[in-house]
This record gives structure tokens, C-alpha cells and sequence, in this order.
């Protein structure tokens, strides 16, 4: 039998696999809209912590997305990590319109730490909520958003909630980027597992991640994760794992973030934690160039130059890739002809990998918020897969 024709197969296999998973996937998770808000007699506390650092573009409407939720037993706190721009001041001016906002300052990192792992554990050892929400400083929420996920919670008996979040950034191949990349990602962690106790599978984001303190500090907090640089997901992993329950919903039409402004900045920033995706791990990283290049490259090609016979499955394989990658469109809320820009993308996520591994392999560790961390001390975190 012609290789050529077995490997298109394979692609043509793989592909249809992976999109029909993650469509079924899809609709098992329960969209945010579903949840009532919670009563207010009923609201437990809950503590906001936000980690910021140098966040001037983003930090004032963040804020006040935070300090205007509908609910009744809230505090936020915001710890201003080290900036060197202008956040230092809007959060003055915040803090005396908003007496209920807290503001933690920190001038040094001590040894051992991320700067954001250690700005998330220094804001949740000041926080008296029973509940703790870790989010970022350029996250909106719509005002219901607590209280619809603390409902969730109560409802489920849950330690740990995530919440999936709409990109409303602009620009088409940025969304597109983000279309591919979230859907490797979807297949890879299967977040509508997370919520079976009998599953391995773990999620974990770093828009909305909401714990039970109890369930927190079991774990010991952040530093349990503090030299991660995917420390969203690993907070998921590590109460997973503990046995803490845990759920992932849907959640676009309540938290919306400008994740990048451009593609160039998307790739830029993947920069500092794509190896740590793959455990830092060279074989690792091979085997998903390799699963790229044969789902998302080869049947284009093949599609060119190969048999009849293998053109055509190449062909369907193309269709199936069109047809899912126009889903992720529909879903992000993007025009269909998006899927088109899926002709390009997987050559630039070859070369996020490549970068990133290569990068981080050189200079012996990243480079993040201005802060170097050496590969050594990296390594020393549990693996993220």
C-alpha cells in the first residue's frame, strides 16, 4: 500500500478524532448563562485577589469590573508587584474612590519565587474570604459573574471552579492563532473531565480561578507551584490531585479579556512558559512538532503532490480541519472565513515551539516581567502533563 496514502489516513483519522472529541467535549461543559445568580443572604465572603504588575493599560477597568459585582460579602485586593509604570498611581486613585479595595505593595521577590506566584500567595495570606478568586488585572467581568459561579460552587460542593474566557482582542490572524492553539489545548487537558473525580484530567485558568480556602491552604498555596510559569492550570492539577473537587464552565459571555494585541505579541509572550507546556522536555516537545506536522501541514501537501488516491483523503482531512476550525470561530464570536488563515497557523506554531524551546535551552531559564528564572529551578516544579 502507498505510505504516502496510509499516512494521509492516519491525518485523516487523527483529525476527525480530535474535532469530534472536543465538539462532544464542548457541549458536556455548562455555560455560565445557565447559573442562577446566587442569593445575597446566601453569599458566603469571598476574597478577589488580582497579581499586577505594570498593568497601567488595563488595571482601571479590571478594577472596577471587580469592585462592582453584585455581591454582598466581597473583598478585592490587588497586589502591585514591583511596577514601574503608571499602576501604582491609578491604584491610588482608586483606592479612595473604592474604600473596600485593599492594595498590597511589594518592592522585592524573594529567592525561590515567580513573581505572580509569589503576588497571588501574598494576597491570599491577607485575605479573610472563605472563598479566594485568583484573577488577572486585565480581566472585565459582567457584574453577575460571582455570584452565578459562587452558585455553581455551593451547588456542586466544589473547591475549585475556572471559568473559560472571551478574547476581544481584534485582528485575524491573532484570532486565529487563538482558534488553533485553544483547540490543541482543549484536546490536550479535556476540561469537561475535570469535573469527574474518577479522571485525571485537571484545568485550571488564570482569568477566573476560584478555590475554597480550606482546599487552598491544604495544598499550601501558591508555593506548592511558586517556580511554575503556567501557575493557573498547575493550581488545577495540584487540588485535582489532592481529590478536591473541581469544574470548568463556559464562561464567554461573563469574562472577557484582551489576551494580546497582536499576533506578534502572542508569540512573544508564549515565549516564556511553552516548554514548561511540555515538562521542559525535548522529546516532548519533537513528538508535538511531529502531531502538527501531520494533522495540520502534510495534507495540504499531499494534497499537491501525492496519488489521486491520497488527495482525496487529504482533501477531506482539510475539510474536517475547515469545518472545526469554523466552530472555533462561531464560539469566539469571529466570521467563519477565519478557518482560512488555518493554512498558516500551524507553521507559526511550529515556530512558537521551536523559539521558546530553543530560547529558553540557550539562556539556561526566561525571562518574565523584567525577572530572569534559571531552567534549573524551573525543572525543580512538578511536571504540568
Amino acid at each position: 500500500m502507498d505510505p504516502i496514502l496510509i499516512l494521509a489516513l492516519f491525518a485523516f483519522i487523527m483529525t476527525c478524532w480530535a474535532a469530534i472529541e472536543i465538539a462532544i467535549g464542548i457541549r458536556e461543559m455548562r455555560p455560565l448563562s445557565a447559573v442562577k445568580p446566587l442569593p445575597l443572604e446566601d453569599q458566603p465572603k469571598v476574597s478577589i485577589i488580582v497579581a499586577a504588575c505594570n498593568e497601567e493599560n488595563s488595571i482601571e477597568p479590571a478594577s472596577r469590573s471587580l469592585l462592582e459585582q453584585v455581591y454582598a460579602n466581597l473583598e478585592v485586593i490587588i497586589v502591585n508587584d514591583r511596577s514601574m509604570d503608571g499602576t501604582s498611581k491609578i491604584l491610588k486613585r482608586l483606592r479612595q474612590e473604592f474604600p473596600q479595595l485593599r492594595v498590597q505593595q511589594i518592592d522585592n521577590l524573594p529567592d525561590g519565587w515567580l513573581g505572580k506566584t509569589n503576588a497571588q500567595h501574598r494576597g491570599a495570606m491577607l485575605a479573610s474570604g472563605e472563598y479566594l478568586l485568583f484573577t488577572d488585572a486585565d480581566v472585565i467581568m459582567e457584574k453577575t459573574t460571582l455570584s452565578r459561579a459562587m452558585s455553581h460552587t455551593r451547588a456542586n460542593k466544589l473547591e475549585h471552579l475556572s471559568l473559560f474566557f472571551k478574547n476581544i482582542t481584534s485582528g485575524a490572524l491573532l484570532n486565529a492563532l487563538i482558534i488553533d492553539t485553544g483547540g490543541g489545548l482543549l484536546f490536550l487537558f479535556k476540561p469537561w473531565k475535570a469535573k469527574d473525580p474518577k479522571s485525571k484530567k485537571f484545568m485550571g485558568v488564570g482569568a477566573f480561578n476560584l478555590v475554597k480556602r480550606s482546599a487552598y491552604e491544604s495544598i499550601g498555596g501558591h508555593s506548592a507551584i511558586k517556580m511554575h510559569p503556567i501557575d493557573d492550570i498547575m493550581l488545577g492539577k495540584t487540588l485535582k490531585r489532592r481529590g478536591f473537587r473541581q469544574d470548568c464552565l463556559l464562561g464567554h459571555d461573563f469574562v472577557r479579556v484582551r489576551w494580546y494585541e497582536s499576533a506578534g505579541e502572542m508569540v512573544q509572550g508564549l515565549m516564556k512558559n511553552v516548554f514548561a507546556l511540555y515538562n521542559f522536555k525535548v522529546s516532548y516537545v519533537l513528538i508535538s512538532i511531529f502531531i502538527v506536522l501531520l494533522g495540520s501541514v502534510a495534507p495540504f501537501w499531499i494534497l499537491l503532490f501525492a496519488s489521486p488516491k491520497a488527495q482525496v483523503v487529504s482533501l477531506l482531512t482539510i475539510a474536517a480541519r475547515f469545518y472545526s476550525f469554523s466552530q472555533g470561530a462561531k464560539a469566539m464570536g469571529a466570521p467563519a472565513w477565519l478557518m482560512l488563515w488555518s493554512l498558516l497557523t500551524p507553521y507559526i506554531n511550529i515556530y512558537i515551539i521551536l523559539k521558546a524551546t530553543i530560547t529558553t535551552i540557550k539562556n539556561k531559564g526566561i525571562t518574565w516581567r523584567g525577572t530572569y528564572y534559571s531552567l534549573a529551578e524551573l525543572k525543580k516544579n512538578a511536571p504540568i502533563l
